[in-house]
């Protein structure tokens, strides 16, 4: 590469937190006039590298050289000082100021020694979003103004204030299709003016509608980087989770037959919320693990909290049983027969200052309500209860549910949703962040509630886990499902789906 068209270079960038090497020797180029992806799944580093270019983070390692000069931003108005500007998925601006004021924020136009030249600002504040094609009265409150706009005001400013690079973080999640043009437009009228752009999205059609070149990372260290070209679809894909596309786990579905025989527990037709995730068909059977794989942001998490009424849909047909419902809040949900095992363990799951059998106790009490408590001996005798049948490795039901591992804690969350024996389980990636021992029990466990009837929606972005769990599998990609797959289940089939499914192979 010519060293005139460089004009960011990381090299070698180390990160540690206490315990954690979070970038490991991580090296990332960006050219004048180019939009180039930051790719990797929850815990690639991409935020960690980002947050130390910006001065938000300070590295323990490695060198950061902009034009060819060696920079030590310490924090991020430092960043903005040597052109480096952000804009997060939620735009940190002042709803309550004008457009322009948010534009000339910390260096509006003076009058005088002491006034603000507001005409001037208005008229500075009009051209700058006439740059990006925008025509819009500047004088109104930010807060007016859609998402959408707050973005474009959040990129003028940046570009106002002379950034040579650009980081976009997310900036499309709130964006409906519309928007996500303008936006685009915008980004290759920068680019065209020699602005270097560094765009983080978890939509895979997006990464290659926008980007010149992609850099890939994964837990903490530099994987690849490439153009469009020389890193097609299912190369990302492949390198992103760390799968070989050649290889893969395999699922004979040997029970595949009596699955057509059994019957619906619960169904749905255009299930799906503006702005969360496209209208989706789906069906669960009883005795059934039905998979959703993808890769992060795909819509699995946003599908399975409609299921359970989290977050309530927009316009759906919802079948329990056959009979027609609504299933507007988790305690709709939960009469209906529905469980549910977020994703976030410790922050939606686990209460860590309760003890075992609280935990355990807490739907089967929600369920009898504030004013029914159940005895304390019959808490104790259901807690002592699971904890032989899943095997929880605690000393008594009286442990504090924050000392046992990570695995442990996620077999009480099984048990919580086990005291009210639901008909349909979700679970929301069960086996994430513990020892390779406890996936295989929660794993078994998933096997064995099917096998004595369940239904059981199982997520995880380890797709061998979706693949062995599995009778069949719902893919996602980009908030919307794309594929279903059924019979022999492979993790390279999964990955093909998400790589090109309803788009043309020799596009990349």
């Amino acid at each position: 590469m010519p060293e005139e068209a460089v004009l960011l270079q990381m090299d070698n960038i180390d990160k540690m937190y206490p315990g954690v090497r979070a970038l490991n020797k991580v090296s990332f180029t960006l050219r004048r006039g180019e939009i180039h992806s930051l790719c990797g799944e929850n815990g690639a580093g991409k935020s960690t590298l980002i947050k130390i270019l910006t001065g938000a983070e300070a590295r323990d390692g490695g060198d950061v050289f902009l034009d060819g000069i060696p920079i030590f931003p310490r924090i991020p108005m430092d960043a903005q000082r040597l052109g480096i500007s952000t804009v997060y998925q939620e735009v940190n601006l002042c709803p309550n100021l004008s457009v322009a004021e948010n534009i000339f924020i910390g260096r509006q136009p003076r009058k005088n020694r002491w006034g603000i030249d507001w005409k001037k600002m208005n008229r500075l504040a009009e051209a700058a979003m006439a740059r990006l094609n925008i025509r819009m009265d500047v004088a109104d409150a930010l807060g007016e103004y859609s998402v959408a706009i707050q973005q474009m005001v959040a990129i003028a400013r940046a570009a106002d204030t002379n950034a040579k690079v650009l980081v976009l973080d997310e900036p499309t999640s709130s964006l409906d299709t519309k928007e996500v043009r303008q936006l685009f437009h915008v980004m290759r009228t920068l680019k065209g003016q020699g602005m270097g752009i560094i765009f983080i999205s978890h939509f895979i059609d997006q990464i290659y509608e926008i980007t010149d070149r992609l850099t890939i990372l994964r837990n903490g260290s530099f994987i690849d980087s490439g153009t469009i070209k020389e890193l097609p679809r299912m190369s990302l894909i492949s390198k992103m989770i760390g799968k070989d596309i050649a290889a893969g786990v395999s699922h004979k579905d040997g029970r595949e037959d009596a699955q057509a025989e059994k019957k619906e527990f619960y169904s749905a037709k255009r299930l799906g919320k503006r702005g969360l995730i496209s209208p989706v068909d789906m069906a669960v059977k009883y005795g059934e693990v039905l998979g959703f794989a993808g890769l992060l942001g795909c819509g699995r998490t946003e599908t399975a909290r409609l299921i359970f009424g989290i977050d309530r849909p927009d316009d759906a047909a919802i079948k329990v049983k056959g009979q027609r419902v609504r299933i507007n809040s988790p305690a709709d949900a939960i009469r209906c027969g529905i469980g549910f095992c977020p994703e976030d363990r410790k922050t939606d799951g686990i209460i860590a200052n309760l003890t075992v059998r609280e935990n355990i106790i807490l739907a089967l009490q929600g369920r009898y309500g504030m004013f029914r408590r159940i005895p304390f001996a019959r808490q104790v005798e259901i807690a002592n209860h699971y904890i032989k049948l899943l095997s929880i490795a605690t000393p008594g039901c009286e442990q504090l549910a924050g000392n046992l591992s990570g695995g442990n804690q996620q077999k009480v969350i099984l048990a919580r949703w086990l005291t009210i024996n639901p008909e349909l389980l979700l679970l929301d990636e069960p086996t994430r962040g513990i020892d390779i021992g406890a996936k295989a029990e929660i794993m078994n466990i998933v096997v064995r509630l099917a096998a004595e009837g369940k239904a059981i929606v199982f997520i995880s972005s380890e797709l061998d886990e979706v693949v062995r769990c599995s009778d069949r599998v719902l893919v996602f990609r980009d908030r919307s499902l794309i594929g279903e797959l059924k019979g022999e289940v492979n993790t390279r089939r999964i990955m093909e789906t998400i790589a090109y499914s309803g788009q043309e192979e020799a596009g990349g």
